[in-house]
């Protein structure tokens, strides 16, 4: 493995009663988060492939511990999103290198299919940042009950030398939704909109 991991943390929430309504099933969001040396930390550097690539061994690991989390087969998860924090030592191009280029493919196969575009988010920070990952449905962006958000944060992270970069899955949409649009039953899954 080409990233050198320090630490990975995962945490599920799941939700079991909104204004004091039940709900049935309760919704669960898993966030897998690898904490990882920067091996650019400090320096400009013109090719950013060695990113890219370790954004290809993370999207397949950390959606598998998601997965995983949830107790669910690939099959089951429903949303899916991803993040990173970049240490100060470092540069936000850092995180669009590890999320953009190749994280996605392995992510997708981890819960299987994910016609829809992955959302993400990216920063800097120093320990203790969060970042609030998006959430879309993995086969249908206009699915609104799933627009949504979880927060990931790792305590000690990032260092100024480090990049926490953060997976997260679905086995739901939002508790309760009721805002209309494309429901789960419609989807085609063809264009990754509907």
């Amino acid at each position: 493995m080409k990233a050198k991991i320090r630490k990975l943390v995962v945490v599920v929430d799941e939700t079991r009663i909104e204004m004091n309504k039940e709900v049935k099933p309760a919704t669960r969001r898993a966030v897998a988060m690898a904490v990882i040396e920067n091996p650019f930390a400090g320096k400009y550097v013109e090719s950013l492939e060695e990113l890219s690539d370790i954004g290809e061994e993370l999207g397949g690991l950390l959606g598998d511990k998601c997965v995983q989390a949830l107790g669910i087969q690939p099959g089951q998860a429903e949303s899916y999103g991803k993040g990173a924090i970049v240490g100060e030592a470092g540069e936000l191009e850092h995180a669009a290198a590890i999320l953009h280029p190749k994280l996605g493919k392995p992510l997708r196969k981890a819960v299987e299919k994910g016609a829809a575009l992955v959302p993400s988010a990216k920063k800097m920070g120093s320990l203790g940042s969060a970042i609030d990952v998006p959430l879309g449905h993995k086969d249908a962006a206009f699915v609104r009950s799933h627009f949504d958000a979880i927060e990931a944060r790792v305590s000690d992270a990032p260092r100024a030398n480090e990049i926490v970069v953060a997976v997260a899955v679905t086995d739901s949409g939002r508790p309760l939704p009721r805002v209309g649009g494309l429901q789960t039953s419609e989807i085609k899954g063809e264009d990754g909109l509907r």
